[in-house]
Order: C-alpha cells, then structure tokens, then sequence
C-alpha cells in the first residue's frame, strides 16, 4: 500500500464518505469541495484506482477497500518498518512525547482484554 499526499487523501475521503457514487456527481463534488474541474478529479482518481483503492466502472466510482482498512494497512506498514514490527516499541515512543490520559489506557485495556478473550474461544 502507498501513501496518499495531502489532496489525495482529500479526495480519497470524499469518494469513501459518498461511494458508490455516480461518477459525474463526484466530479460536482469536487468541483463544490476542492475546487476542482472535471479532468482534475478523473486524473486524481485514476490514480487512486491504479493504486487499488477505487474503481471506477459502469459509470459509478466504488470503493475497493474502506477508509478503515487502508489506513490500517498503512499503520501496520509504518510499525514494521519503523519499529520491526514490534507494537510495543512503537507505544513506547509514542507515548515517550506525549503521555496516554487514563482514558486512551483505558481503552487499550479493554482491546487488550477483548483480544484474549477472542483468542480463548
């Protein structure tokens, strides 16, 4: 997975709010949110599909991942060539600049606890 630069991920996020969306309506999208004109918005989506992320095929633009998976996909990418893929030593860096509230350890705890407990089924 690659990454995607300021205005793709912008566009990006207005194909996966409205997808599938008819491809002249994202091209009025575009043009009412970015600014943008009709070959613009095709340029930047046939990247994005050649990227793998949309598809754009009958006339309508769909989404061949979700917003969800790509940037998870992008995360796991960044721990493993970051931190060797080591979860831990990247939670230690992160929270080595900016400390968890009990809230944020909270909520690991829980997904912690909820993985084991999916694990021992």
């Amino acid at each position: 997975m690659t990454e995607l630069g300021e205005v793709q991920a912008r566009f990006a996020d207005i194909v996966w709010a409205n997808a599938p969306i008819p491809s002249g309506e994202l091209v009025k999208l575009c043009e009412k949110e970015l600014n943008w004109k009709k070959p613009t918005t095709y340029t930047v989506l046939r990247k994005l599909c050649e990227k793998g992320l949309f598809e754009n095929s009958d006339g309508f633009v769909k989404a061949k991942i979700t917003r969800e998976q790509f940037y998870s996909s992008m995360s796991e990418q960044f721990v493993e060539e970051s931190f060797s893929g080591s979860l831990p030593a990247f939670i230690a860096a992160f929270t080595a600049r900016k400390p968890l509230s009990d809230a944020e350890a909270d909520e690991i705890m829980k997904m912690i606890a909820s993985y084991r407990k999916e694990r021992q089924s």
